[in-house]
């Protein structure tokens, strides 16, 4: 069984990230924590949540990470899902209801999958 801290600075990431419309970057959080917390314990909680399986990382086109909260669907936790990153705004949204499908020959084993479409979100089309 995991035991989890539970402080002000993660309580108050966590609820930045999950009233987020779109991914954060580790730089957004910071700038939107204003003096929180520092950059390092920024870095030790979003690596909290992500063990913990609250949230995941999203790897942007350019290399940027960001996070989102996690959908748990029928109590099943997958990640695996698409991801949008648009070209102008830079927001990059989880797209739930989009099933990547791929086929890879029968020796390899797939530990995690990104896949991230990029182009124009509506706001931007």
């Amino acid at each position: 069984m995991k035991v989890t801290r539970n402080t002000a600075a993660k309580g108050a990431i966590l609820d930045l990230i999950t009233n987020s419309d779109s991914a954060l970057s580790h730089s957004e959080i910071h700038k939107l924590t204003a003096d929180l917390c520092d950059r390092v314990t920024i870095y030790r909680i979003l690596d909290r949540l992500v063990n913990e399986d609250v949230i995941h990382k999203i790897v942007n086109l350019d290399g940027t990470i960001k996070y989102a909260k996690c959908h748990h669907a029928n109590h099943v936790h997958i990640h695996n899902h698409v991801h949008f990153s648009c070209e102008k705004c830079l927001k990059v949204t989880c797209m739930e209801n989009v099933q990547p499908s791929y086929i890879i020959p029968r020796n390899y084993k797939v530990n995690d999958v990104n896949f991230t479409l990029s182009g124009l979100c509506p706001n931007c089309l």
